[in-house]
């Protein structure tokens, strides 16, 4: 049991979520199930969970407590013991928590099985050999490691069990803590733990579970370990009796034995060394090809879009919240890209990531971004995500669906009314009524000598509407006609203007190339960017699509210049997706610079 004082907030509504240890396994390979409940004092927990093929039990409860201003908040986590009986997909359906009389359920969880066991790697012999003191006979470390085969950025959960002697107490951890060595490997932080006592084999041991996960940024084989630990243990201090003096009522070998037990006799710290296995795992690289919205995200993941306010006018802001919820390397997961930005502006997201286990792999990740809209618009536009599925082995895109709006444009400015001309009426003169004679009695000649009155107007020409709109029709065949041959052109040209940006883009490529200062993860992005746009000029290709198998046969390099190709590509993926580990943030050397340089100007 856990008891934390915290400034932060407690949750005042309860909640209930799950998350297992590992999404894929084998048959008699157990995985542990966690089922964590927020917010309420008293929780009831699902008392069996049935699925056929899977025996689940449960494994014990860990309680947390947080202190704010005398109120008290509560986390219980619920342990299962899963172990797989035959292959297959399984799904784990959401299991119902009693908070306080509110009812929860928790997400559907879904576990692969494949049907070979692989070994669990690393694992120490737990013998006095293995780097247990004598003192303390029986300690032992070891690293457990699920997956013998794993992709460039995949997260892999990673568990390190510390035993010691019950006999011979834990007091710390030592002074430079766990250390798990690995080339190329990245590490998640490793959350606090405290020691249970448990029975293995008979004996009692204090065991420390320390959770990570690992994950490699380059491809090849990675070696992991050996873990390696130094903890400090309470061993007995041992007495001499002085056999001169003379022996009294208490020198009996009853209580000898009894005082001589580590438990009542003094004690003192003693470090200890212990080292456990490696392991290797065969990191296999992603495939070529990536979706430009592909920012190296790996893992399964989910995507919820919501839009707010709906209804708005053109220019104010609307805050788009993008949800992305998975399990994966949630460090390399960006915000979704705008399908169609034509009308918009977009303002940089904030994000806000929330996890649903010990080590940052499994949760939701938040991200909110303001638009505004120049213009009527009716729909937000779909928004997309892509990462890479190490399940599927394939990239996938996630697309939302177009959120019904409604933005009004600007009112449109009121068109004055039409004025007269100056010292001319608006209106027309009004005849004067003339007295018609009546009309003689004659014959009918008299019908083409008596005609009607004319109605004459004195507007001028100019002034009148008709005469504007008859003027308007040349001007707006001639605009008709300027629009479609500038039109013509632009789509006649279109080729043209795209070879001349890529051309323009390679240049200034190839002027930062020749400067120093860059770091190596910049320079080797700006070199393959920069062969990407040269193959794309001599193949007229899409550069996004060019890798270092193209770029090769599009030049005809020799298989040594091949390899260098090879090379760059390679290391520029393994800085991208180490995030500016693994050496990227330092400054590129300059003899690396002057090889990469003259390998991408060598392409003609």
């Amino acid at each position: 049991m856990i008891f934390a004082v915290s400034t932060a907030t407690a949750a005042t509504e309860p909640t209930a979520t799950a998350v297992l240890s590992m999404s894929q396994t084998a048959v008699g390979q157990p995985v542990q199930l966690e089922i964590q409940v927020t917010g309420t004092s008293n929780p009831k927990p699902p008392k069996e969970i049935n699925v056929d093929g899977l025996d689940i039990r449960s494994a014990g409860v860990s309680r947390q407590y947080q202190m704010n201003n005398f109120s008290v908040s509560y986390s219980f986590t619920y342990n299962y013991t899963i172990m797989p009986l035959k292959p297959g997909t399984f799904r784990i359906p959401p299991q119902v928590v009693d908070a306080g009389g509110k009812t929860l359920r928790t997400p559907e969880l879904t576990l692969e099985v494949v049907n070979s066991s692989p070994p669990r790697s690393g694992r120490s012999s737990r013998d006095p050999a293995n780097g247990a003191a004598e003192p303390g006979k029986g300690n032992f470390l070891e690293l457990l490691v699920p997956k013998t085969t794993a992709y460039v950025g995949e997260m892999i959960p990673t568990q390190v069990r510390l035993g010691v002697n019950a006999r011979t107490p834990l007091e710390s951890l030592g002074n430079n803590g766990l250390q798990i060595p690995g080339q190329g490997l990245t590490m998640q932080k490793i959350p606090e733990t405290r020691p249970t006592l448990e029975v293995i084999d008979g004996r009692s041991y204090q065991l420390v579970i320390f959770k990570t996960a690992i994950a490699s940024a380059r491809s090849g084989k990675l070696d992991v370990g050996p873990a390696e630990l130094n903890p400090v243990i309470r061993v007995p201090r041992t007495q001499q009796r002085n056999p001169s003096l003379p022996r009294d009522l208490f020198d009996d070998p009853f209580f000898n034995n009894f005082f001589n037990d580590p438990a009542f006799a003094p004690s003192v710290a003693k470090e200890i060394k212990l080292k456990s296995q490696p392991t290797t795992i065969e990191v296999k690289p992603l495939p070529p090809n990536a979706p430009p919205t592909f920012s190296g995200a790996v893992g399964t993941f989910a995507l919820k879009v919501d839009a707010n306010p709906k209804k708005a006018h053109a220019g104010d802001p609307i805050t788009i919240t993008a949800t992305i919820s998975g399990r994966g390397n949630f460090d390399r997961v960006t915000a979704p890209d705008l399908q169609d930005d034509h009308g918009w502006h977009a303002y940089p997201p904030s994000d806000k990531f929330k996890q649903d286990d010990d080590v940052g792999i499994s949760g939701e990740k938040t991200f909110e971004t303001v638009l505004s809209a120049a213009e009527r618009k009716d729909k937000l536009p779909p928004l997309a995500f892509t990462f890479f599925d190490p399940m599927k082995e394939t990239y996938v895109t996630l697309r939302s669906e177009p959120i019904p709006l409604q933005i009004d444009g600007p009112a449109p400015a009121a068109i004055p009314a039409p004025t007269a001309a100056a010292g001319v009426s608006s209106a027309p003169p009004t005849a004067q009524p003339t007295a018609t004679p009546t009309p003689e009695q004659q014959d009918i000649l008299y019908q083409l000598r008596d005609r009607l009155p004319a109605r004459d107007s004195f507007i001028p020409l100019y002034a009148r509407r008709l005469f504007w709109v008859a003027q308007l029709l040349p001007l707006l065949a001639l605009a008709a006609c300027a629009a479609w041959s500038v039109r013509r052109r632009r789509l006649a040209d279109r080729e043209a203007q795209r070879a001349a940006g890529l051309e323009h883009e390679a240049a200034d490529l190839q002027r930062k190339l020749r400067r120093e200062g860059s770091t190596a993860e910049q320079y080797f992005a700006d070199a393959s960017r920069a062969v990407q746009l040269q193959t794309a000029l001599a193949r007229n290709v899409d550069p996004n699509a060019v890798d270092a198998e193209a770029a090769a046969s599009a030049f005809r390099l020799d298989e040594q210049a091949h390899a260098r190709m090879r090379q760059l590509f390679e290391r520029k993926d393994e800085l991208r997706y180490s995030g500016g580990q693994d050496g990227g943030g330092q400054p590129i050397s300059a003899e690396s610079r002057r090889e990469i340089l003259e390998l991408v100007e060598s392409l003609h």
